[in-house]
């Protein structure tokens, strides 16, 4: 009696155009979720995208990705596309005015010396830096350690391609029957 209730339901669903979606199939915290992105900016520059190329995986709120871009794919399903607007402080933060640095410009390589350039260093602790030549002056060179899309509205394209449950190193993975 069960069953044919429960077929009962599902003939229902299904004819009134419902799915049945299981949880394992949306986007969820701790799913491994591959996706296919553009990334433009207000005025319509394509800054990034892998369409054509090899999908964007992640692991839903590992915080691998931008959160406000994490915070929309939630709930979304595998073939599904969405338009995805994220403001700067869900994104790569404002533009941060303590992060420029005034030196002397013989401390920069000749073929860095224009507005634009980004120059690769070593930070206090030995960590990989990145600044990028913001102004020149005439003794001195400015260099803006923010990300590049610090203070940009971020525009994606996103559809996403696979949802699969995460097995993380050395646990072996859970049957379900």
């Amino acid at each position: 009696m069960k069953f044919r209730v429960f077929v009962s339901i599902v003939s229902v669903f299904l004819l009134l155009g419902f799915s049945l979606v299981r949880a394992e199939d949306v986007v969820s915290k701790g799913k491994k979720v591959s996706i296919e992105y553009t990334l433009k900016l207000k005025d319509g520059t394509v800054v990034d995208t892998n369409v054509g190329k090899a999908p964007l995986t992640y692991i839903q709120g590992s915080g691998q990705i931008i959160p406000g871009l994490e915070k929309a794919l939630e709930g979304m399903k595998v073939g599904e596309s969405k338009h995805v607007v994220v403001p700067p402080e869900e994104a790569y933060g404002e533009v941060n005015k303590d992060a420029f640095l005034e030196v002397k410009k013989d401390r920069i390589p000749k073929e860095a010396l224009r507005v634009g350039a980004y120059l690769q260093g070593r930070g206090p602790k030995g960590e990989s830096v990145i600044a990028r030549v913001s102004e020149i002056k005439k003794d001195t060179v400015v260099l803006d350690f923010n990300h590049p899309l610090a203070g940009k509205t971020l525009y994606f394209d996103v559809k996403i391609l696979d949802i699969k449950d995460h097995v993380p190193a050395g646990h072996p993975p859970i049957k379900t029957p």
